[in-house]
């Protein structure tokens, strides 16, 4: 009889250890990559957000350049990323992954690249990229161009704008993009001139006057999807996780107020007031269930 009991313990032990097992396999955490731009920051930890507090799934994010994330999503050391500008601006990066990633769905449309000025520069002097060929504007600019990152897309694409429209002896700079905006901010309390690789949507455009230069040449390409994809498997390992990108969508406008909402506050802030502001936008995200707009 004790021999029969010691027999039952042991399979119960063995069952609940290999259940344990399993159970901890299952909750390893999703790996998100993202890249400190101001719309990737908020949409990734907003997603992270609402995983954890739904799901009981952990997520780990991992902050890289826009380059290192597709390798990673390619060898399948991050799991999925929710910045991919397609079809143009990123086309060099997806053609590189092949079939070893995935698009899970659309995050955003209407976005767009371009290079920008204050709106004091006077149009009349600077209303296109040409324009800056002129030896007076590039005396005005000090023959420089303030870009973000080197490994973006935009830096990419606006090295192409310098040889295209001609504008030998300008200096692209990269840095990040609260770099970027620092520079902005400095000329335009001190009212210079400047020229600033920019993208829609971002906060800048709410809290200054600022227009896109014209583009006739359409070197910076034009209007852009924005996804969320994915490694090979996914789908298969974390099917919630995966559905909920899959139904994850925000209107521009959304966006743009929310990340206006972040920097005039915090990410943090700005996530929960979106999330109580849009609560059926929210829960079809999570559910698939929609019964009205909002």
């Amino acid at each position: 009889m004790l021999k029969t009991f010691a027999r039952i313990a042991l399979a119960a032990a063995l069952t609940t250890g290999l259940a344990g097992t399993l159970q901890a396999e299952e909750k390893k955490p999703v790996k998100i990559g993202w890249t400190a731009w101001a719309d990737a920051e908020f949409v990734t930890k907003l997603a992270k957000k609402l995983i954890e507090d739904n799901y009981s799934q952990k997520v780990e994010l991992l902050q890289t350049d826009i380059a290192p994330q597709y390798q990673g999503v390619a060898k399948g050391d991050i799991d999925a990323m929710m910045m991919a500008w397609l079809p143009e601006t990123h086309k060099d990066y997806w053609k590189r992954v092949g079939d070893k990633a995935v698009t899970l769905g659309v995050l955003y449309t209407d976005a767009k690249l371009g290079w920008v000025v204050p709106n004091y520069v006077p149009e009349d002097q600077v209303a296109s990229i040409s324009d800056l060929a002129k030896p007076e504007v590039k005396e005005k600019l000090n023959g420089k161009i303030q870009g973000i990152d080197p490994g973006a897309g935009l830096t990419r694409l606006s090295k192409e704008a310098l040889k295209t429209y001609d504008l030998s002896g300008y200096d692209l700079t990269t840095a990040s993009d609260a770099a970027m905006v620092s520079a902005l901010d400095r000329a335009i309390r001190r009212k210079e001139w400047i020229v600033v690789t920019g993208w829609s949507p971002h906060w800048m455009f709410g809290k200054y006057e600022l227009r896109y230069l014209n583009d006739p040449k359409q070197t910076l390409g034009g209007v852009e999807r924005v996804y969320a994809i994915a490694r090979q498997g996914f789908q298969g390992e974390y099917p919630e996780v995966a559905q909920f990108l899959m139904r994850m969508h925000l209107p521009l406008s959304e966006l743009e107020a929310a990340m206006s909402d972040a920097n005039e506050s915090t990410v943090d802030k700005a996530i929960e007031n979106y999330i109580s502001e849009h609560p059926t936008r929210v829960k079809y995200w999570l559910t698939g269930e929609m019964k009205s707009s909002s």
